[in-house]
């Protein structure tokens, strides 16, 4: 624990809690704070002005991180046919029907991400309750329920991150590895802040973007300067 306490004091040492930091100033302290012997995930935080207990302020969407996630993604896909087919050949890790709904059910979740053709989400329902809480039932609003499985598998391996606004009016995601160059992380955060912002809600008034910050597994949490979030 004294270790973990020292790693935390060292890795804040010099930081300005109260300065808003330039995106990529923010993202080259991340890299040069990093001292653990993993691949630290870099994860992006914004506090919206809305409350999603109201429908009509619900955030909720899908975007592809142009450089990816930096993670390896294990997709299963409820399909039939020559749609389960098209999944295996797209690299889906799991495909089945009712076999696939029994080993859920059973509480067997060995994947990150969850897809269905539209014509398995009678059965996939039934998972509501597993699957729900987890943020990973298959939803047409973000292209986990479709058709075309391989372009949706294909997707969620190539770096599509689902984001959900919280109870708190927080909307938070990983947007890449310390190890990406800060170019790569920027591009990427910016995508996933502008995907945010395109699925700002009718429902939503006034300052909609509130504060963002972005932060790593070990390492400190740092507000940044919305302006420089805009594409340069």
């Amino acid at each position: 624990m004294a270790k973990i306490a020292k790693r935390v004091a060292a890795s804040r040492e010099g930081i300005d809690p109260n300065k808003a930091y330039a995106l990529s100033e923010a993202l080259q302290l991340l890299k040069d704070r990093s001292k653990v012997k993993f691949d630290e995930t870099v994860e992006v935080s914004m506090n919206l002005g809305v409350d999603p207990r109201h429908a009509d302020q619900m955030v909720r969407g899908v975007v592809n991180l142009p450089n990816g996630t930096g993670r390896s993604v294990r997709v299963a896909v409820f399909a039939r046919g020559d749609k389960a087919e098209e999944a295996k050949a797209a690299g889906a890790d799991i495909v089945g029907a009712e076999d696939l709904v029994d080993i859920v059910q059973k509480g067997t979740i060995d994947f990150d991400r969850c897809i269905a053709t539209p014509d398995m989400m009678p059965l996939v329902g039934r998972l509501g309750k597993v699957l729900g809480p987890r943020g990973m039932m298959p939803n047409p609003k973000v292209g986990t329920v479709t058709t075309d499985v391989a372009a949706a598998v294909k997707a969620s391996k190539g770096g599509a991150v689902e984001f959900r606004v919280e109870k708190a009016g927080i909307v938070q995601a990983g947007v890449g590895k310390v190890s990406f160059d800060v170019k790569a992380l920027e591009e990427n955060v910016r995508a996933f802040a502008d995907a945010v912002n395109r699925a700002k809600p009718a429902g939503a008034k006034g300052n909609y973007v509130k504060k963002v910050s972005v932060t790593s597994t070990m390492g400190p949490g740092l507000k940044l300067d919305i302006a420089t979030l805009a594409a340069s």
